[in-house]
């Protein structure tokens, strides 16, 4: 008689114990829980929207990285090669969901988490989500991006103007522009490239309403990027940086002041310090303020008469049909955190890296600052630096616990 074993009784994973939650699936937040995993933490990175790397999903469909593809890839998994060496932005989302993958990161799709707080026994920390759930662990990374919440349109009289109004985080090409007479506000390098691309789709006229002239740098001296050059100047002197960029802009942008754009009146460095702003990487704005395809205008002030009228800072009245609006970021940190005493007068976190507030131990920031030696490299920089503290942290808290050091 033959006798027939019994079934192999299934296979149960063994729950493995949170080290953080990782809040946000952006590079800032895969990253971190890339280096966490590397050094054998576990990380759940939480994700309010329905796939990695939302923010890039939602850009221009023109933009590519301003930083060359070798000084941008994050730890453990570089940038493929076939991607070019300034990567498109449907490459770095197609990056993102490969990395999440090579690093086989947990991450939780459609989890918004709604504020942060110690936990209960003043250990860890707690992150309530948005259906009023609670999680815990011992340790917290916020990762919601530079660029998280798009600052509101605050014009006096916007309501009189009859024209279209588009904000840049709306914005994808400018192929429904054909024709038209287009205004864009704001000269940093999402209005330099949408004022281009409206340009080169056949607009009309392109201005551009500009408050604070730009530093503008050629992004790359044929095979060097500038992005290099932030990287040797970023810890020096701040004045000796201003000057000697003075220098470099006056030897390689062509003067504009005849076509309506004067020099910067403060300095590349300080500027980058002081406002988060950092210099335009020039991918075709130069050439077309020389040709008359894009002209810079003032700033706009309000909206009067005639009838929705755009008004000028110098008093000029123009009506475009179309305005476009890209006035940059905040950081939007408030709301989930802003009670913990942890950010400064502007809403950016007091500490960076691998450092953590004295009242809130436990708790990193990564991705909330744009220098100039490059977002994405110092996101790599700090990732590391994050996970190193996090695993030296739970290393002190073991041996205060057993007595016994790993």
């Amino acid at each position: 008689m033959t006798q027939t074993s019994a079934p192999a009784a299934p296979v149960v994973p063994v729950p493995v114990a949170v080290d953080a939650y990782v809040i946000g699936a952006g590079p800032a937040g895969l990253a971190v829980a890339a280096t966490m995993k590397q050094r054998g933490l576990h990380a759940v990175v939480l994700e309010q929207a329905s796939e990695v790397g939302s923010s890039w999903r939602r850009h221009y469909d023109r933009l590519h990285l301003h930083t060359p593809r070798e000084l941008s890839g994050l730890p453990g998994f570089p940038i493929p090669k076939e991607m070019g060496r300034w990567v498109a932005r449907d490459d770095v989302v197609r990056y993102l969901e490969l990395y999440a993958a090579h690093h086989r990161l947990e991450v939780r799709l459609g989890t918004t988490v709604t504020r942060l707080d110690r936990s209960l026994d003043g250990q860890g920390w707690s992150f309530t989500l948005d259906d009023g759930s609670v999680l815990t662990a011992p340790y917290a990374v916020v990762a919601t991006g530079f660029n998280h919440t798009p600052r509101e349109v605050e014009v006096p009289g916007i309501r009189q103007y009859p024209g279209r109004v588009v904000l840049a985080r709306d914005y994808r090409s400018g192929a429904d522009l054909a024709g038209l007479d287009v205004l864009v506000v704001g000269s940093g390098n999402t209005g330099t490239e949408i004022a281009v691309d409206a340009a080169e789709r056949g607009a009309a006229r392109v201005r551009i309403a500009i408050r604070t002239v730009p530093h503008i740098l050629r992004r790359s001296a044929g095979p060097y990027a500038a992005q290099y050059t932030g990287i040797l100047v970023r810890r020096l002197p701040r004045g000796l940086v201003d000057r000697a960029a003075s220098v470099v802009e006056r030897v390689t942008t062509p003067d504009l002041r005849a076509y309506g754009l004067g020099r910067p009146d403060t300095g590349l460095l300080s500027r980058v310090v002081d406002d988060n702003a950092i210099p335009v990487q020039d991918v075709g704005i130069i050439d077309a303020i020389r040709s008359g395809a894009v002209e810079p205008v003032a700033a706009l002030e309000s909206f009067g008469s005639p009838e929705g009228a755009a008004v000028l800072a110098d008093g000029t009245r123009i009506e475009p049909d179309v305005i476009v609006f890209a006035t940059g970021f905040t950081q939007g940190l408030e709301p989930l955190l802003g009670h913990l005493g942890v950010l400064d007068p502007k809403g950016h976190p007091v500490r960076s890296g691998g450092a953590t507030a004295r009242s809130a131990r436990g708790l990193w920031y990564i991705g909330f600052s744009n220098p100039i030696s490059g977002m994405l490299r110092e996101i790599a920089i700090d990732a590391r630096k994050i996970a190193l503290s996090m695993a030296l942290a739970k290393n002190d808290r073991i041996t205060e616990l057993t007595g016994k050091r790993l």
